[in-house]
């Protein structure tokens, strides 16, 4: 690594070499020398980490420079084949505008009438839309009254409607939109006051009516084929806590915890009966679980990339290119590969680990001095003992269709809560926590089925659930 002109690496070596062979030097300077070369590495292993080696977010980077497609011959804009978005004319307007012909431009002369051009403008209107429900009464010779019922969902003298709930709760939950700002919305586009309170009760409104979906979605997870499992820290109150997510292609739960571990995946009810392939990020809990498991290659690969870059380990590299080839394999046959070719590529990755264990050999047992426990090893050493120890986890993609190589399904579906801190810094409370991940788990399912955020919410206000729960 260079920092500047300074090639880092040679000058740390030459550094310990100096050091080590100075006769005149005192035990103790050595050690503190020792001490501050230990803390100079760190440091500057940590400079050298990106979005490239380690799980630091691209934004992160430093002098992260924009991503500049290769010039081809392709045309700009949609290539063909490709379907397009744009407007279509509506058959029933809601307003139709009449423009008679100026017959002072035209010549003079007897005209009829033979039809008309039309053109549409597409426009939006957002305002308060006031429903007056009136109950007849009726009063008999005696003067007793009789009173029409009102709908069910009617029940106060004046209160918000459907969409005014719908809206609030997705600007609130899906948009992430702060409760100040939702309150300027409401009142600059509508003129409808609405307070901070109000809008935290939506959100707890469709809460509570997610109880149903809430013993839907674990049931479906339980019984899926293969689920993705992540966990992400979050602040509530000033606190730190976690929120986890169990998820697939189809159905997304999250849910907050106090805790990371164990406690909070028997917590979440779904996992310890599942009996699927669980795709994670190496979290030991999840292996304490009955079930397959499948690791995440794009956290391999990051972790042999920091091993290349910062310890110079070639097998790292190596190791990095054969998982890439095989999973392009995999895509290019199919989603798996046939019996003697993934038998190939497990002769080949174990051969790559046999010769990385000469390069990063483990710690000399004679190095112990008297100390017990388990020997101290480089972050490379640690790295390639749990790709040998977990060699199947790892190839398991190989030769199943419906396992996948990343954690991907999961990082994308628990990402938009890191917005979501970053945009509120924290949850006030642990039922806020508790609404946001109910109310997101249900729009997400939503969206990979096909519904919308929208048309979810106004179903849900409206005392319903979309069909493809099978309610």
């Amino acid at each position: 690594m260079k920092l500047g002109s300074i090639d880092i690496e040679s000058t740390m070596k030459e550094t310990r070499r100096l050091i080590k062979e100075d006769p005149n030097m005192s035990p103790s300077v050595r050690s503190s020398l020792e001490l501050l070369m230990l803390l100079v590495t760190l440091l500057i292993n940590r400079l050298g980490l990106n979005s490239r080696n380690s799980s630091k977010p691209p934004s992160s980077d430093p002098n992260r420079k924009k991503k500049i497609n290769k010039p081809n011959s392709k045309k700009a804009g949609g290539q063909e084949g490709h379907i397009g978005t744009n407007l279509k004319k509506v058959e029933k307007p809601d307003v139709i505008k009449n423009i008679p012909v100026d017959r002072s431009v035209i010549p003079e002369g007897e005209y009829k009438e033979v039809g008309y051009e039309a053109r549409q403008v597409l426009d939006i209107k957002i305002s308060q839309v006031v429903t007056e429900y009136r109950a007849q009464i009726l009063e008999n010779s005696k003067g007793k009254q009789y009173i029409a019922s009102f709908p069910k969902h009617i029940n106060r003298p004046i209160q918000y409607g459907v969409n005014l709930k719908s809206l609030s709760v997705y600007l609130s939950q899906h948009q992430l939109t702060p409760y100040n700002r939702i309150e300027d919305i409401f009142e600059d586009q509508a003129e409808i006051p609405i307070s901070a309170g109000t809008i935290y009760n939506f959100n707890e409104e469709a809460y509570t009516k997610l109880e149903l979906f809430e013993s839907i979605v674990k049931s479906k997870l339980r019984d899926s084929k293969v689920c993705h499992a992540d966990e992400t820290g979050i602040n509530v109150n000033g606190k730190r806590k976690w929120l986890h997510c169990v998820s697939n292609k189809d159905w997304t739960y999250f849910m907050p915890h106090e805790k990371r571990g164990m406690d909070a995946i028997n917590a979440m009810g779904i996992l310890p009966e599942f009996k699927g392939v669980l795709c994670h990020d190496h979290w030991r809990p999840y292996f304490k679980l009955e079930c397959k498991h499948t690791l995440c290659n794009a956290h391999h690969i990051r972790e042999l990339e920091r091993a290349w870059e910062q310890d110079q380990q070639k097998w790292a590299k190596e190791l990095k290119s054969l998982l890439l080839e095989i999973n392009k394999d995999v895509n290019n046959r199919g989603g798996f590969l046939s019996f003697q070719k993934a038998s190939e590529y497990r002769r080949l990755y174990r051969e790559l680990l046999e010769k990385a264990s000469d390069e990063c050999p483990a710690p000399n047992p004679e190095d112990r001095k008297n100390k017990k426990g388990p020997m101290k090893r480089s972050t490379s050493r640690n790295l390639l003992e749990r790709l040998i120890e977990y060699e199947n986890e790892v190839l398991r993609f190989m030769e199943d269709k419906i396992v996948p190589f990343t954690n991907n399904q999961a990082e994308n579906d628990i990402r938009m809560t890191k917005v979501q801190q970053k945009i509120s810094g924290c949850f006030r409370s642990f039922q806020g926590a508790y609404i946001f991940c109910r109310v997101r788990s249900y729009i997400s399912t939503c969206r990979k089925n096909g519904v919308t955020a929208s048309s979810a919410l106004k179903l849900l206000f409206k005392g319903k659930l979309p069909h493809f729960l099978g309610i």
